[in-house]
C-alpha cells in the first residue's frame, strides 16, 4: 500500500493553471498510471498538445469549458463529463465558463508533466 500525503502532492502552474499531481513517478511506485486535479481560472487555456504513447482520461468536476481538438475544432466540456484522448490525440481546453474548471486527469502509462509547467511547488 502507498499513501501520499496532502504535504507531499506537488503543484506545478503556468497562468491561470494549477496542476497538482496526486499520483505521479515522483511520489510513488506506480509504472501504470499518473492521476492529476487541474484547476484553470476563468479564460486560463491549456494548448493544444499530444502525448505521444499515453492515453488519457479527464473527469469535469467542476465549471464548463472548451475542449481544444485537432483541426481548431472545439467541443464543450462541462461537469460530470469524460472524455478519453488515445495516445496522439490532439487535446487542449479552454475555461470559456463563468467560474474555475476543475477536472482529474488519468494518465496511462504515467507522465511527468513538470515539463509542461513554469512553476514548480
Amino acid at each position: 500500500m502507498e499513501f501520499i500525503k496532502s504535504e507531499d502532492i506537488k503543484s506545478l502552474s503556468n497562468p491561470g493553471v494549477v496542476s497538482r499531481q496526486l499520483l505521479n513517478p515522483e511520489n510513488s511506485e506506480s509504472d501504470k498510471v499518473t492521476i492529476t486535479e487541474v484547476h484553470l481560472e476563468i479564460g486560463a487555456v491549456q494548448p493544444r498538445h499530444i502525448h505521444e504513447g499515453s492515453e488519457q482520461i479527464w473527469y469535469a468536476l467542476k465549471g464548463k469549458g472548451s475542449l481544444l481538438l485537432a483541426d481548431e475544432q472545439t467541443k464543450e466540456f462541462r461537469t460530470g463529463d469524460v472524455v478519453r484522448f488515445a495516445p496522439k490525440d490532439v487535446h487542449g481546453l479552454l475555461n470559456d465558463g463563468g467560474c474555475e474548471f476543475i477536472y482529474i486527469s488519468v494518465t496511462a502509462p504515467p507522465i511527468n508533466f513538470s515539463y509542461a509547467y513554469k512553476d514548480k511547488k
